[in-house]
Parts: structure tokens; C-alpha cells; sequence
């Protein structure tokens, strides 16, 4: 289906249908922005080595975490694209979101190929995320921008930080945390380029409060 038969509206109300699903535990493979099956796992065709009992749990304790954050960029994406006042900008952040769900959908099915579950707390983590964005995108497009670097400067921290903890056997769970890692640094150039503004420090050491907050109980649950 082309993507031009449908306006902004119709592509946010898709996404969030897509998420109510998602959240429902109703799983689905097909991308809201273009009617199309997500692309494969960066993994796919690597082969699968033998992890001990306890670096198997290592590994889904850390990809449960990253399911979680992408959870939590979608919401915040959706959030931002409610309250835009600006066309492009609501074609950015639906775009990126976009992009954001096949993180999704790789982290979730390398939690379960590895015999783990995501967090029960996803709907928190999305709903949460949705009132974050709103509250950003109120501020006004350059400041939500800003918003986009700052998250996805601290997604790219977090990302490096699991990449040095994944057990050294774990290599399909590094090649997707890499191909992550790289559209994660792309979105933030992507929003630097249409105008963002640096964020406040106490707003930056807020998020990072609030993202260790997260991390840390999906760690877990």
C-alpha cells in the first residue's frame, strides 16, 4: 500500500493501534508506516553459539532492558507527534518511529529465541513515554528536537555500556545492539539538522534519572 494514500494523522493513529496490539501481547510483524514486514534481524544469519545458564540470563536481562527502551522511544516519539505544530517534524518523528519498531521487534525475538520473556511493565514504560513526549513537543518543535538528541545521546551511551557486558559468545545479540547503535546516532543527526536545541543540564540529568529508573526495574521484571 503506498504511503501516500494516508496523512499524518492516519500514520499516528496507526501506530498507536499497532502499539495497543503490542502491548496486548498480540505479536505482529508488519510496520505501521508502510504496510511493510520489518526488516530482518542484523542476526539472522549469524550462528547461534552455546551460552552457559548464566550468561544465557545475562543476555536477557540486557536485550529485556533494550525490548524496554524501544518501547519507551516509541512512546516518546508518539507523544512528540501529537502536540508538533509542524508537518515535517510529525514525518520525522512518525518516520523514526518507524524505524525504532524494527528495534523493537529484533530485541523481542532475541529475548525469545533465547528463552526469556520482556518486561511486564511495557505498558507502564509506553504510556509513560507518550505523556513525556507530549510534555516535550508542548514546549515547541526546536525544544522537542532537542528532546530527540539528548534521548538518543543517552540510548547510545546505554548501548555501549551492554555492548562491553554481553557475554563474548552472544553474538547475535552484538550484531543487533551495533545495527541499533547506528540509526540510534542517526536519528539524533537527523533531529540536529532540523534546528534542535541543546536541552538544559537539569533536564539532561532529569532523563537520565528517569532512564535509569527504567533500566533497572527492567532489568528484573
Amino acid at each position: 500500500m503506498d504511503i501516500r494514500h494516508f496523512n499524518i494523522m492516519d500514520h499516528l493513529l496507526s501506530g498507536l493501534d499497532q502499539k495497543l496490539r503490542q502491548l496486548r501481547g498480540v505479536a505482529d510483524a508488519i510496520s505501521p508506516m508502510e504496510n511493510r514486514k520489518m526488516r530482518p534481524s542484523p542476526a539472522e544469519d549469524c550462528v547461534e553459539h552455546h551460552l552457559s545458564e548464566e550468561q544465557r540470563r545475562l543476555s536477557i536481562a540486557l536485550m529485556r532492558v533494550n525490548h524496554a527502551g524501544e518501547i519507551a522511544a516509541q512512546g516518546l516519539y508518539h507523544g512528540q507527534a501529537l502536540v508538533s505544530r509542524d508537518i515535517e517534524l510529525k514525518r520525522h518523528l512518525l518516520k523514526a518511529a518507524n524505524e525504532e519498531n524494527d528495534h523493537l521487534y529484533w530485541c523481542r525475538s532475541r529475548v525469545e529465541e533465547l528463552g526469556g520473556n520482556v518486561s511486564v511493565l511495557v505498558p507502564v514504560w509506553y504510556w509513560g513515554s507518550v505523556a513525556i513526549g507530549v510534555t516535550a513537543g508542548m514546549a515547541g518543535d526546536r525544544w522537542s528536537l532537542g528532546f530527540i538528541v539528548e534521548t538518543e545521546h543517552q540510548v547510545m551511551r546505554h548501548l555501549d555500556r551492554h555492548l562491553l557486558r554481553l557475554p563474548s559468545e552472544d553474538e547475535k545479540s552484538r550484531l543487533v545492539l551495533l545495527k541499533m547503535r547506528e540509526e540510534e546516532a542517526e536519528h539524533a543527526m537527523a533531529a540536529e539538522l532540523l534546528g534542535a536545541v541543546p536541552l538544559p543540564d537539569v533536564v539532561k540529568k532529569l532523563m537520565s534519572l528517569t532512564s535509569k529508573v527504567m533500566t533497572t526495574t527492567a532489568y528484573r521484571l
